[in-house]
């Protein structure tokens, strides 16, 4: 596949792109994925969408405000002009984004990538630890923060020798009022369909990053697919949901669906299950994007019926139980969309909306997509045999440099880490992970990044950590944990550990269930037993 012109300066994303021969193969069949050789996707999602509708057309709303599309424009091109006349971002370079879902954020993005700049996501529950090895993978030339998430981000960029501009506080050297005299108007740069808009970090069993590479044209294919073939969303709607934009399952859901179709986003940096359906219910949301985890917290709430207002309502991140699907559709009508997606393919690639749904399953390749179940031998399996699941479709794995390539990508597939089995009608139903992540309440959690948090420990000798099934969140993190001789193994112990993961990485990894073990059992070549580590109390 002969790559476009590019329209970067800064080739470092060009030149760091896998190998051909390690591409997947890629699928545009439908008309509305052929898209123009130049293509800029920010200038699609707003630029084109004033023209379409108009200015005054509500875009984004928070709890407090609301921006019209022609107000976002106009911000994003003024953040646009100081950054490539005041910041000297040059086209091609890396911007690092961390901050909370708010209309700031939005702006932010439309501004790198009107600026031809290439929007690494990140969330803003990353400590320091965990941002270096970011901005050392993407060679980041700037970061745009939230002046609130600032402190864990400071001693990473310091160290890196990039520039950090912040947002929101109303100091002198604030983003916004730097911006605030700039032009309204912005020449977007002219991008190449095929040029990177977007590094989005995966990190992967290991806990090392990885980060996908995203072009112009894959922004707008899953909202030409999943967004307009499954979710259905129309230009009166009003979506939300919880997942950050930071990660591809909110970008897509929150800002490139609506934003696509002249639809408005209700942003909402941080709720509760209860705050979320009351949200919900006090701004007229209609598409709802969440976890399993939610939902089911939802209904033990007793707070479903302040989702009567909503038409369609999406579940992915992970695996959505049947009697989740069963109770809210019971108590409420509403036949949950469910999901499967990556980061590697940006968005989700299998799925069923409607009277298409069995409850139970995945459902079927979405349409501008194709997949199979492959035996080992990377073979379609038989209907009814479990095998790993494949997918090709308009995007697909790149990572950045990294040798996994060859390991998600097999056969020209996508291979997700994931077992399915598919039955005779072209359902998938999913099996269980085939790799170590541990997946809870939607969120991807690698065990071995869980391990060295803890065995930063001054008492911890070693440790394991594997998913321990609850019936809540889907997974937990459980850490099993040899002690130093001496050391106190209580419950004070285990409050202590779990503090200490919370400081050293994201909160939402720190292992939920902690137990002391003499040792770690293992097979006579040295190898831990992990089946074992699943188990309780394997050896007290």
């Amino acid at each position: 596949m002969e790559l476009s012109p590019s329209a970067h300066l800064d080739t470092f994303c060009r030149d760091n792109l896998p190998p051909q021969e390690q591409w997947p193969d890629f699928a545009f069949d439908l008309p509305e994925l052929r898209y123009p050789e130049r293509l800029n996707c920010a200038a699609a999602l707003l630029d084109d969408v004033v023209a379409r509708y108009g200015a005054d057309r509500p875009a984004l709303h928070s709890a407090d405000e609301t921006w019209s599309y022609g107000q976002l424009l106009a911000r994003a091109n003024q953040l646009a002009h100081y950054l490539s006349a005041d910041a000297g971002l040059v086209p091609g370079q890396r911007v690092l984004l961390r901050g909370p879902n708010t209309p700031w954020l939005v702006a932010c993005w439309f501004a790198v990538l009107k600026a031809g700049g290439v929007v690494v996501l990140t969330v803003p529950m990353l400590r320091s630890g965990e941002i270096t090895p970011l901005i050392e993978l993407a060679r980041t030339s700037l970061a745009l923060c939230d002046s609130r998430f600032t402190a864990d981000l400071m001693p990473a960029a310091e160290a890196a020798g990039i520039a950090v501009l912040s947002y929101g506080d109303g100091e002198a050297d604030d983003l916004i009022g730097l911006s605030a005299a700039k032009p309204t108007e912005f020449g977007n740069v002219d991008t190449a369909a095929d040029d990177v808009a977007l590094l989005a970090p995966t990190s992967g069993t290991t806990g090392t990053p990885k980060a996908t590479m995203h072009f112009h044209r894959d922004v707008l294919a899953i909202a030409d697919t999943f967004g307009k073939h499954l979710v259905g969303g129309r230009p009166e709607d009003v979506f939300t949901g919880t997942p950050p934009l930071a990660f591809t399952f909110g970008l897509g859901g929150l800002l490139i669906f609506p934003l696509r179709i002249g639809a408005s986003t209700l942003l909402i940096e941080r709720a509760t299950p209860t705050e979320l359906a009351e949200a919900v219910e006090r701004h007229r949301a209609t598409v709802l994007f969440t976890a399993p985890t939610a939902y089911r917290a939802i209904l033990r709430a007793g707070q479903q019926h302040r989702l009567a207002g909503v038409r369609r309502a999406v579940s992915a991140g992970e695996h959505l139980p049947e009697p989740v699907w069963r109770e809210l559709y019971d108590k409420t009508g509403i036949k949950l969309i469910d999901g499967i997606g990556s980061t590697e393919m940006l968005h989700v690639f299998i799925s069923a909306a409607d009277d298409d749904i069995r409850p139970g399953a995945t459902g079927k390749a979405v349409p501008g997509y194709r997949a199979a179940v492959l035996d080992a031998d990377g073979n379609p399996a038989p209907d009814g045999t479990p095998g790993r699941l494949a997918v090709i479709g308009p995007t697909g794995c790149r990572y950045l440099a990294d040798p996994r390539q060859a390991v998600y990508v097999q056969h020209r597939w996508n291979v997700t880490g994931d077992t399915y089995v598919r039955d005779a009608d072209g359902y998938f139903w999913y099996q269980a992970r085939s790799d170590d992540m541990i997946v809870s309440s939607g969120y991807n959690i690698a065990a071995p990044e869980v391990e060295r948090a803890l065995e930063q420990h001054p008492d911890v000798v070693e440790c394991a950590v594997v998913a321990r099934p609850d019936p809540e969140r889907g997974h937990t993190v459980h850490a099993v944990v040899v002690l130093r001789e001496g050391a106190a193994r209580d419950a004070a112990k285990v409050s202590e550990l779990q503090d200490f993961t919370k400081q050293t990485i994201a909160p939402y990894k720190y292992p939920r269930s902690i137990e002391f073990v003499p040792a770690l059992p293992r097979t006579s070549t040295g190898k831990v037993q992990r089946f074992r580590l699943r188990e309780p109390e394997i050896a007290r």
